[in-house]
């Protein structure tokens, strides 16, 4: 998955927020976007691991560790690298019908089962799926679903 020698060439970065002492002013979205490079450029330091624990949803001493609904993240991360955007979504939505919702709240225990974390800063994989359900909202990939 990703760049086979991307985790050793590509350091981790995360996305800019705006500083909570500004937040407090007002309700617009204080992620602020990293540029498409940048996010494909994080995609590739995904590791071909063998084991991705980061999908593998499971408690271990009463903590959650990996994906607690599966999400298959080696896979949309390689995807992102590639640039195929809306293949990633549909990935995504694979095992997770809200990735918008979940990509703002999940508290990421993915990255914590990473095993890049081993030995370097684990892949900045909330960051991603978050990235993809804002560009499935911005291409109208993702729609409301109206009540019935």
């Amino acid at each position: 998955m990703g760049k086979p020698t991307g985790f050793m060439e590509f350091l981790r970065e995360v996305a800019n927020e705006v500083a909570p002492a500004d937040r407090i002013r007002n309700w617009d979205e204080f992620h602020l976007h990293m540029p498409e490079e940048n996010l494909q450029t994080q995609g590739a330091r995904c590791m071909d691991c063998g084991t991705p624990f980061c999908h593998t949803g499971m408690e271990m001493n009463r903590a959650a560790s990996g994906c607690p609904i599966n999400n298959l993240i080696p896979e949309w991360n390689d995807l992102i690298y590639r640039g195929r955007w809306k293949d990633a979504l549909d990935r995504l939505h694979k095992t997770n019908n809200f990735p918008e919702f979940t990509g703002r709240v999940c508290p990421a225990p993915c990255e914590g089962a990473c095993v890049l974390g081993i030995i370097e800063p684990p892949v900045t994989i909330k960051n991603i799926e978050y990235s993809i359900a804002e560009k499935g909202w911005e291409a109208g990939w993702i729609t409301p679903t109206p009540p019935s």
